[in-house]
């Protein structure tokens, strides 16, 4: 896929784009094959390891970096877990396209994609989207590597490519998407997406146009392998608006009124959680994972499009913890921290919060105080408990990231 505009509306993100040419390539285990992993914390290891994920089997190799954490959560599929917050907006949007878009046939315009494995290639993630080797968004510490070749996505868009070269040209594709980010009441590792793709064709666009017989969607120039043809100011704006028509249309329906050679077209994403906590005030997006039945009843509705304002749990207590250390002279991200505690502390730890850094004068090494607040969604919690918790946290610090405690 070739991105030809790109912008951000709050959570949105909206590109147009267009089909290149080309060739295409190409019950969960949460085990480590030839012997255990060397720690708790991830599941990576020397050359030789082999990881069991979704019935496949992944060599491991330096790249590897899977959490335990995020390892149990692939293959949950909330997004097909009748009744689930996130299951009633995929639900709601797929009914929305299906009555609004209809083809020649009547049959439904867009087809629907929420069941594609969320292993996939770099190249699929990243190259096929046309970002460089040496683009920022592939760094280890961003995301979350199967190993050198393979990957947990970071974004529906990993699938694009493969989709349009089977021939599709309006589709939805609603997965979880895996990104290593700070901790706190809005970002988790895992959540939900769902990208909608569509492309026409010159008859597509200009029919019904005034003189739309003589435009055009491409300007007079040439192509290479690094970049495409200009899109005409006309076939632009028209498919901006066509989008823009789109998504107005999705956001009263949910919210009520409050590339091929010879195609454009447009894409949108959208985060199923930031839209499940607006929609029905849920808010912290560690719920969703929630098995508890006072929270996953209040979504056992008849009717997807019946309103439901989420009654909150019992508010339980904080029990909050400091650590503070000095950071190793190199390989330190503070993503890595992040992804350590999380898998330590589970849903436990409600938010990590960087509260301090400070740089001796004279050995000019560099110190990072963390505020860990720690809260159960379904209980109180007890200092003592959360002592062992925190304590652990500051050991494996330590023996996994390489700093030197001050605790």
């Amino acid at each position: 896929m070739i991105c030809s505009t790109l912008r951000r509306v709050g959570h949105v993100h909206i590109y147009l784009v267009r089909k290149a040419s080309g060739v295409s390539k190409g019950h969960h285990q949460q085990t480590v094959g030839s012997r255990p992993a060397a720690s708790e914390f991830a599941a990576r290891g020397a050359s030789g390891n082999v990881l069991e994920l979704l019935g496949k089997s992944y060599p491991q190799d330096n790249y590897s970096n899977l959490s335990r954490k995020v390892l149990s959560r692939v293959g949950r599929n909330l997004h097909n877990q009748q009744h689930h917050p996130l299951w009633l907006i995929k639900e709601r949007v797929k009914e929305h396209f299906y009555q609004q878009y209809v083809g020649r046939f009547g049959t439904p315009l867009f087809s629907v994609y929420d069941d594609l494995s969320p292993v996939v290639t770099t190249w699929q993630n990243f190259d096929s989207l046309l970002i460089p080797a040496d683009h920022p968004s592939r760094k280890k510490g961003d995301n979350y590597y199967v190993n050198g070749t393979h990957m947990l996505r970071a974004h529906t868009s990993a699938h694009q490519w493969d989709l349009l070269h089977a021939g599709l040209d309006a589709f939805l594709v609603v997965g979880d998407v895996y990104r290593r980010d700070q901790i706190d009441s809005q970002h988790y590792p895992v959540f939900h997406q769902l990208e909608g793709v569509r492309l026409f064709s010159k008859h597509e666009l200009f029919t019904g146009i005034k003189d739309g017989e003589s435009l055009h969607l491409f300007e007079q120039s040439s192509r290479s392998a690094y970049k495409q043809e200009t899109h005409t100011m006309e076939a632009t704006k028209l498919v901006e608006f066509d989008l823009k028509q789109t998504l107005t249309r999705l956001v009263t329906h949910l919210f009520g009124d409050a590339g091929a050679q010879d195609q454009i077209g447009w894409a949108f994403g959208l985060g199923l959680e930031r839209l499940a906590m607006i929609l029905y005030d849920i808010p912290d997006i560690r719920l969703f994972w929630s098995e508890d039945e006072r929270f996953l009843q209040q979504f056992r509705v008849s009717d997807i499009n019946q309103k439901v304002k989420f009654q909150p749990l019992s508010k339980y207590p904080a029990v909050i913890n400091d650590i503070s250390f000095w950071l190793p002279s190199e390989n330190y991200t503070e993503n890595d921290f992040y992804d350590l505690v999380r898998t330590i502390g589970g849903d436990l730890v409600e938010k990590v919060e960087l509260i301090d850094k400070f740089e001796h004068p004279k050995t000019h090494k560099t110190s990072h105080c963390y505020r860990i607040t720690y809260r159960h969604m379904e209980r109180t919690l007890s200092q003592r408990e959360v002592r062992r918790v925190h304590q652990a946290v500051q050991e494996a610090a330590v023996q996994l990231l390489g700093v030197e405690g001050r605790f």
